[in-house]
This record gives C-alpha cells, sequence and structure tokens, in this order.
C-alpha cells in the first residue's frame, strides 16, 4: 500500500510517544528488556519494573551473573512468569556465547530463550535498523482494520496473512525505527481494542474496516471456550511476625516465586501440617479467587500457628518475616494475603 509507512512514519515523529524510558536508546539489551516486559502487559505497569531493573542489572553481564532468585523477586508481581526465567536464560546465553553483546540480526536474536519472531524484528529495527516486520496484538488490531483481514488474529492462516501484510509494508532500513515505534504507539493509543479514536488515525483513508462500517468487528475475537476452575488449599503457617513459603517448582503457576504451601484436598494439607507442626490446628479464612489466562484459581487459606521449632524443615521452605513481605519474590494475591494476614496480627 503506497504512503502507509510514510504515513506511520510522520506521525510517530509528530504525534507518537517520545517520553518512554527505554526510547532514545541503540542499546539492544535495554530495548530487549522493555520489549520481553511489554509482552501482553500495558506500557504503565511496565515503567516502574523496568526502571527497578535497569537500576540492579545495568546491562546484560550483570543480569546473567545474578541469582535466579534475585530476578524473580524484581519480577514478582508483572506476572506470566516465564518470561523472567527465559530473561535469566537469555541473559546468561548471550554472556555466554555472544561475549555480552546481542546478534544484530532477527534471525539470530529468534534463536535465544523468551525472544520469538515479532519481539526478534522489534529489537533488530530499533537497534541495528534491520528491515523486519513485527506482529504483536497492537500490530495485528491495525493491519486487520487497515486491510478488512476477517478472522480470529491467532488462527494460523490468519495469523499467515497478517504476517505477509506486515512484511509487505516495510519502509527503508533508516526509517525502521520510527516505523515500528508508530505501529506500536498506533496500536496502543489510537486503534484500540474499544472506542478507537479513527478520527486521529494518519493512516484513516486508506482503512478498509472504517470504509465498511467493521471497526468494531474487527480483528474478529477469540473463538469461546470455557474457563476451567481449579481449587487448591493453601497452608498459612505463622510463627509471631513470620510466615513458612516454600519456593515453587520453576515450571507450573507462580513458577520460581515464592507462596504458601499448596495442596488439593484439606486432607493432604492437615496432614503436612501435624507432620510439620504436631498439634497445631487450621481455621479457614474467606476463600478467594485469582484469574489466570487459561483458568481460574479457587483458593481457600488455611491460618495455623506454630510456637516452637519445626518438626522437619526441607531446604524448599523459609520463613519470611512481616517486613520482607513487601519486597519478597512473591505472586500479587499471595503478597495481598499476607498483607492483610500480617495486618491483623
Amino acid at each position: 500500500m503506497p504512503g502507509f509507512a510514510d504515513r506511520i512514519v510522520a506521525w510517530q515523529r509528530t504525534t507518537g510517544r517520545h517520553d518512554l524510558p527505554w526510547q532514545g536508546t541503540r542499546d539492544a539489551y535495554r530495548v530487549w528488556l522493555s520489549e520481553i516486559m511489554l509482552q501482553q502487559t500495558q506500557v504503565a505497569t511496565v515503567v516502574p519494573y523496568y526502571r527497578r531493573f535497569v537500576e540492579r542489572f545495568p546491562d546484560v553481564a550483570a543480569l546473567a551473573s545474578a541469582d535466579v532468585h534475585e530476578v524473580m523477586r524484581l519480577w514478582a508481581g508483572l506476572g506470566y512468569y516465564a518470561r523472567a526465567r527465559n530473561l535469566h536464560a537469555c541473559a546468561r546465553r548471550v554472556a555466554a556465547e555472544h561475549e555480552r553483546r546481542f546478534p544484530r540480526t532477527a534471525r539470530e536474536l529468534a534463536q535465544l530463550p523468551g525472544i520469538g519472531r515479532s519481539t526478534a524484528a522489534a529489537i533488530a529495527a530499533f537497534c541495528f535498523d534491520e528491515r523486519a516486520a513485527i506482529l504483536d496484538g497492537n500490530v495485528k488490531r491495525v493491519l486487520a482494520r487497515q486491510f478488512g483481514v476477517a478472522g480470529f488474529p491467532g488462527a494460523a492462516a490468519v495469523e499467515r496473512e497478517l504476517w505477509a501484510r506486515a512484511e509487505s509494508l516495510l519502509p527503508a532500513a533508516a526509517q525502521m525505527p520510527s516505523y515500528t515505534q508508530g505501529l506500536m504507539d498506533l496500536g496502543a493509543t489510537i486503534c484500540t481494542k474499544t472506542q478507537p479514536r479513527c478520527d486521529h488515525c494518519p493512516v484513516q483513508p486508506t482503512c478498509v474496516a472504517l470504509r465498511s462500517g467493521r471497526v468494531d468487528e474487527l480483528p474478529a475475537p477469540r473463538p469461546g471456550r470455557s474457563t476451567r476452575t481449579r481449587s487448591a488449599q493453601l497452608l498459612l503457617l505463622v510463627d509471631g511476625d513470620r510466615v513458612l513459603l516454600e519456593q515453587r517448582p520453576g515450571v507450573g503457576i507462580w513458577g520460581g516465586l515464592l507462596a504458601p504451601l499448596q495442596f488439593d484436598r484439606v486432607e493432604e494439607m492437615t496432614t503436612a501440617l501435624h507432620a510439620l507442626a504436631p498439634g497445631a490446628l487450621a481455621q479457614a479464612l474467606a476463600p478467594r479467587r485469582h484469574a489466570f489466562t487459561h483458568f481460574t484459581l479457587q483458593f481457600t487459606p488455611h491460618l495455623a500457628r506454630c510456637d516452637r521449632p519445626l518438626a522437619a524443615m526441607e531446604p524448599r521452605l523459609r520463613w519470611v518475616d512481616r517486613a520482607d513481605i513487601e519486597h519478597a519474590a512473591l505472586p500479587a494475591p499471595i503478597r495481598i494475603l499476607l498483607r492483610e494476614l500480617m495486618a491483623g496480627g
């Protein structure tokens, strides 16, 4: 489509976002860090996490040499925790195999842990002016509306068509940073999922969805699917101003974070409590719910108090003091639960 990229570039340079903390740099480490954090997460949420990470880990060598538990602690609350584990693994790979320098091509970048095709293209475009197409969720929406592409963008055939469109629109190499940022800005601030601001859109004249009155229909939503609900019992074993938590396995929900001991059934939890603290009794608290991407977890916390050393203490278990709750590597719903628990004495 003649002129599409030129209009995006001109709009970005005059109207797009220019004040984000990861802009104005060609440092692949900082661009990579921001792109990973921005996956499925809004900019306003990412900004304080990004600043804390850069302050603690100013370059890829610092991140590579860090303990993964410290990485998880700084990531806690940002969600999608596999990103943090892949972030650490990627930094180690870059340090060990690429002399602490990120590869300069999208093809090579996509071979690193946690970097998919679109993220690799964004890094290569921003840092090395490579003519590589991005296709994140926002860009899929922009292109689906611009070209009237029907169907759910996550479906294989629809995604292939959108990739083909994205690759056909690329401008000259020198314009790639502005063009890539412009597409991101357009999807995030103008061509939004609901209530798009079509009157402010730089590519409004060529938008098929606007011309045909289908802006609200495109892109098509994900086909309906039932939301599963899982149940769990959480043991909150408290000793004065500290609570017993376990280091979660690296895979699964809350992977690598600290959380109360979790069980499928009350009977299992009671058996574990008696093994840890003979004579302690647990009181069920009000059930809670937390929505994940593919299911909802309904969990019941059980409060038990311990006034003597535990009968057995596995390496994965640790006491966390009240004063450390705000800084420990805790999932957001668990941090909220522990705040309330400790505030109530």
